[in-house]
């Protein structure tokens, strides 16, 4: 068989890209590929786990690996009020030993600290009208 010199050419396709699941931290409420974050379960049994493979059966709930996130799960109940429960002492013991061995971030910059010591004028605030009429 010949083939015919306007026969329509077939476009080269292009390799799909792969899906990348995304899951969201409890507490900064950021969207993140599911690998970047750390699943916390808790099992059909009741207790609650740290689960490196996000695999285990049960309810599963994402944080950041930054304490600025496990903080807050752990100190002021997000981690239970997400699961409805109270963590019990031997679920708590490796959430806090997880939560000490994290990298202590540095405090943020002041707001406008920054721009100062790069040479950068500084914006005085705006003085309102009543305060401009007080120095006339």
């Amino acid at each position: 068989m010949v083939q015919q010199a306007n026969a329509p050419k077939r476009k080269k396709q292009q390799p799909k890209q792969k899906h990348i699941p995304q899951r969201t931290c409890i507490v900064c409420r950021q969207v993140r590929p599911k690998r970047e974050l750390i699943r916390v379960v808790r099992t059909p049994a009741g207790h609650v786990e740290l689960d490196p493979t996000g695999k285990k059966s049960g309810r599963g709930a994402y944080l950041c690996a930054r304490r600025s996130c496990w903080e807050p799960a752990l100190r002021k109940g997000k981690l239970e009020r997400e699961f409805e429960l109270t963590l019990l002492p031997e679920d708590r013991a490796p959430l806090d030993a997880y939560y000490e061995s994290l990298p202590i971030e540095p405090a943020p910059p002041a707001p406008g600290a920054g721009a100062a010591k790069r040479g950068k004028k500084v914006a005085a605030p705006k003085q309102t009208a009543g305060k401009q009429a007080e120095e006339r």
